[in-house]
């Protein structure tokens, strides 16, 4: 059995601000700080075998929190580009909105750096991704991140053993897809969940075996 610990970043500077900040790479904001230590501080005891992170600011200092508190650290945080937020392309950056401005083209508001947020899964920012770009990304992720450890670690276990534990510390959007990959690669799961939602230093945890991909109830740190 494989136990995932999906961890979103604490609050960054651009959180604050009502940017599109996918990969704009903002460090955290004081309040973020205290919410990356306060997780280490809640998951200090808890056995991780391997941790991963985004290479983005945000994520990174997260998880370099969580790893120093740990009692007993697995080796050094993995890095994985793959475990990026949403890519918004020229948008980076710019304001976001929900509804257009008035007497504002789309082109008008792009060349203010004002962007409407995005519907459907194909929709993306010129030389952006969109949420099914990111899906593909979340596939490729696992592959790096949990998929090696399957034919070792994969199998139910008959005895008491406990699993093997992996962190990986991301971003919202990003963990909503990872966790969706893992749930279609079990046929007997619901497929039209939304895993989004995460708040800042939230968490999710996924068990998965050879034989059946469970999903628990999201936990959520405040």
């Amino acid at each position: 059995m494989i136990t995932i610990t999906f961890v979103r970043h604490g609050e960054s500077l651009d959180n604050t601000k009502g940017i599109w900040a996918g990969w704009k790479d903002a460090a955290l904001s004081a309040l973020g700080e205290k919410q990356a230590q306060a997780l280490g501080k809640a998951m200090a005891k808890t056995h991780f075998d391997a941790v991963y992170a985004s290479p983005l600011n945000r994520a990174h200092q997260t998880a370099q929190a969580l790893y120093s508190a740990l009692e007993s650290p697995p080796a050094p945080i993995i890095i994985n580009p793959d475990l990026r937020e949403q890519h918004f392309g020229d948008a980076e950056g710019g304001k976001w909105t929900l509804e257009p401005i008035p007497g504002k083209t789309l082109e008008e508001m792009y060349a203010m750096k004002v962007f409407l947020t995005l519907r459907g899964r194909q929709a993306k920012f010129p030389n952006g991704e969109s949420l099914d770009d990111l899906a593909h990304r979340a596939e490729r992720a696992l592959a790096g991140c949990v998929f090696p450890y399957l034919a070792e670690h994969g199998r139910e276990s008959s005895d008491d053993a406990p699993p093997f534990h992996i962190v990986v510390v991301s971003h919202g959007l990003c963990i909503s897809e990872l966790i969706a990959a893992l749930v279609r690669l079990d046929p007997d799961s619901p497929q039209d969940k939304s895993y989004t939602g995460l708040l800042n230093t939230a968490w999710t945890r996924v068990s998965i075996s050879l034989k059946v991909c469970g999903l628990q109830l999201p936990h959520t740190m405040t």
